[in-house]
């Protein structure tokens, strides 16, 4: 019996989301609120989920009111394993 080894593109399986940035007050560290829209299955109306990521950010680009994207990476901390990918939106 031999075994088949599969073997993925590791830049293919990161995840990204857009989000606005809620807090910039950390050291090369944002708070991103990412809200997706989700069905519910018996009332067939969509519930709004906010989720909030803390991201990487090395040069402390991002202020609050921005809307960025951001990267799944290795953990960097114990509640941080996102990086900042891009600023799409500055706040006006």
């Amino acid at each position: 019996m031999e075994e088949q080894v599969v073997q993925t593109n590791p830049k293919a399986s990161k995840r990204s989301f857009v989000g606005i940035v809620t807090s910039d007050k950390m050291d090369k560290t944002i708070v991103v609120s990412v809200t997706t829209k989700k069905l519910h299955r018996l009332y067939k109306k969509y519930v709004t989920r906010v989720k909030k990521c803390k991201a990487h950010d090395e040069k402390n680009d991002a202020h609050v009111g921005d809307k960025v994207r951001i990267v799944e990476c290795r953990p960097l901390s114990r509640e941080k394993c996102w990086r900042l990918a891009e600023i799409i939106e500055r706040a006006k």
